[in-house]
């Protein structure tokens, strides 16, 4: 590959995207020889590797259809200037990062106006777990895939999707869980009088209003069968005064606390937890802290979503390991009764925390890789675009050849 400028449009949708987004520039500008430019849309990680963004790329963070039906004109105007922006830069590659309602919506109409442009899509859209007929749309504007979780590969292949590489996932090299799973692998046992349980009801308003009264209820029991226990509950600072509402008049009222340092410390320090289902769950597995998964939908969801779903678990541990390791709970199910067993069962040395720990260790084998994501992803992009490269000189016409 040569020295000239390589020009890449970048749109990540959420804090998350942006993280990743950034990890994997930081790896290109050390692969590749040339200079790198970059354009699109995203936070303060890519910005940080050059990017100006297009807009405050907050705007997208949106949640729940009826955030979605309110804002739809902004976000309609903000994909119609993200395609434009893109088509007039004629980037050498477009990569979207997660976010596909936005996303996809934006590179579906660059890959109409510039059909030779390759597009590279970081995050494996959950096609494995609901609208199964989205995989093969995507082969006519994503060129490669970049899953984080070590099973997408084959989902995809089985669905006709467009070819995807496991590049790793970025919690496998996060060194605060790395710091925590050795802790906990050695951690002595605690006095029976000295449990600690680990409450996370969410980052989002709806899961939080939905699940701490549940919690609350939960939380007396466990008190009460098991005096001096204590509650650590770690959230975002923007639900402190949502939180701490909902637990003002808990009897044996919950530490809270807002910092990373402070949830790390949760983690560290807590028997199990009760937590609501999503991203954390998997945290919380690669750290080693038992848990149970809960999760409470809305009515909207629970008339039109849930029918549609396909994935036999919600839990990203169990479909990693392919059996359940992690108990999960939804909607009615979500009763203080159960949780307080579950919990009891989880928080000492019984036959189901010992099996849970052993499905931990081996999901974490399974999401090993041989590089750090953002090289592995890297990799992808640079020999995507040796291949075109290879592509087109090879269907260019010599200066011999005869005109018609």
């Amino acid at each position: 590959m040569t020295q000239e400028t390589l020009k890449i449009g970048v749109i990540a949708g959420e804090v998350s995207g942006d993280l990743l987004g950034g990890d994997l520039i930081a790896a290109l500008r050390v692969a590749y020889p040339g200079n790198i430019e970059l354009v699109g849309v995203g936070g303060e990680a890519l910005e940080r590797q050059g990017l100006k963004s297009l807009f405050d790329f907050s705007e997208l963070s949106i949640m729940g259809l009826s955030q979605v039906l309110k804002r739809l004109p902004l976000l309609l105007r903000r994909i119609r200037q993200t395609a434009e922006a893109m088509i007039a830069a004629r980037p050498d590659v477009l990569l979207i990062i997660d976010s596909p309602d936005f996303t996809h919506r934006v590179a579906r109409r660059v890959r109409k106006a510039l059909p030779d442009l390759p597009v590279v899509n970081y995050v494996c859209p959950s096609v494995w777990a609901w609208k199964e007929e989205r995989a093969p749309r995507m082969r006519a504007y994503v060129d490669r895939v970049l899953a984080l979780l070590p099973f997408e590969p084959a989902a995809m292949e089985r669905l006709d999707g467009p070819q995807t590489t496991y590049v790793g996932h970025r919690l496998i090299g996060d060194p605060d869980i790395r710091r925590i799973r050795a802790a906990r692998l050695v951690r002595p046992d605690r006095a029976p009088d000295d449990r600690l349980c680990l409450l996370l009801p969410g980052s989002r308003s709806t899961e939080i209003s939905r699940l701490l009264p549940v919690f609350a209820q939960m939380a007396q029991d466990l008190a009460a069968r098991n005096p001096g226990i204590r509650f650590l509950l770690p959230t975002v600072p923007r639900q402190e005064a949502l939180v701490r509402r909902l637990t003002a008049d808990w009897p044996v009222k919950p530490q809270v606390t807002t910092t990373a340092e402070g949830k790390w410390q949760a983690f560290a320090e807590a028997d199990a937890a009760i937590a609501a289902s999503g991203t954390i769950i998997l945290e919380l597995a690669l750290a080693r802290v038992p848990v149970v998964s809960t999760y409470r939908f809305d009515w909207l969801a629970n008339t039109f979503l849930l029918k549609k779903v396909k994935v036999w678990s919600a839990a990203i541990p169990n479909i990693i390991a392919d059996y359940i390791v992690v108990p999960e709970f939804l909607n009615e199910q979500v009763r203080p009764g159960t949780l307080v067993r579950c919990f009891e069962r989880l928080a000492v040395d019984t036959a189901e925390r010992r099996a849970m720990l052993e499905g931990y260790d081996l999901v974490h084998e399974r999401m090993q890789t041989p590089r750090p994501p953002g090289e592995a992803g890297a990799a992808v992009i640079l020999d995507l675009l040796a291949t075109k490269k290879a592509g087109a000189k090879t269907h260019r016409p010599s200066s011999s050849s005869p005109s018609h």
